[in-house]
């Protein structure tokens, strides 16, 4: 399974627990793992420490970013983020595809259906958590231009295949420096906005399951319980984190858990 994973040392010991995570639920599966962004020595180190070395590999990828040197970024999102629309032009070509992950999330169940699904010439899987037929799904494809699903970028599977021999890098930044100032959650923005008819929807209560999505479940009667036996991943997603002061919401036991079995592999 070949894994990318963006970000910078600000966000290390997630992606480590992040990995830890994934590798918990697929003990059989070789994990080829590449990581993106300004990191140190100890930081790549530190995610190898949450790995099975004989199970899994893990490249810290190179990236010349002056492509992007006029994509807007902020501190929250930082340059990183957009390293994952350009996948496929800076991993290993015998690479076919390959599942992003954010590092503010937990996997807790098996992502093989999802890494195996049939993706023809589609660019991206990913899953919304915008619903049908809303009036801010109606405002995103008029802010964008676009038509079909406004996708959350945490979680995706990209068709390198595709991509290689279809993508337009110029084309990205044409729309990013057109759309530059309606651009609000800029990597997902760009990849929703420009590649909408080139997305397979995939289920975020099983794939992206978040605290906002349980919370409006909630109310119609959903458990943890529901989420423990059908989620495959927890995705701390915006500002509501559980490794910050001020949490609010139930899924952060899964992070906790994780982090408590991760703290004691750190330790052996």
């Amino acid at each position: 399974m070949n894994i990318l994973v963006t970000c910078d040392s600000g966000y290390a010991k997630q992606a480590a627990l992040m990995l830890f995570s994934l590798q918990k639920n697929h003990p059989e599966v070789y994990l080829d793992i590449f990581v993106a962004g300004a990191l140190q020595e100890g930081d790549i180190a530190l995610m190898g420490k949450a790995l099975d070395g004989e199970k899994s590999r893990i490249t810290h990828m190179a990236f010349h970013g002056e492509i992007l040197k006029d994509a807007p970024t902020t501190d929250r999102y930082p340059v990183e983020m957009y390293y994952r629309i350009f996948a496929a032009q800076y991993l290993p070509e015998e690479l076919d595809r390959v599942l992003y992950l954010d590092p503010d999330l937990v996997v807790t169940g098996s992502l093989e259906t999802l890494y195996s699904m049939e993706m023809g010439n589609a660019f991206f899987a990913a899953a919304s958590h915008v619903k049908e037929d809303t009036v801010l799904e109606k405002v995103n494809q008029k802010r964008l231009d676009m038509e079909g699903i406004y996708i959350n970028s945490g979680v995706m599977l990209l068709n390198l295949e595709a991509l290689r021999r279809e993508q337009d890098v110029q084309a990205v930044i044409d729309y990013i420096a057109a759309y530059e100032k309606l651009l609000i959650l800029p990597d997902q923005d760009v990849i929703s906005g420009l590649y909408s008819e080139k997305i397979l929807p995939i289920d975020a209560y099983i794939y992206n399951m978040t605290e906002r999505i349980f919370t409006r479940e909630l109310l119609k009667g959903m458990e943890t319980d529901w989420v423990c036996r059908n989620s495959a991943i927890i995705h701390y997603c915006g500002k509501n984190k559980p490794w910050k002061p001020m949490y609010k919401g139930k899924l952060d036991i899964f992070y906790l858990l994780n982090r408590i079995e991760w703290e004691k592999k750190i330790e052996e």
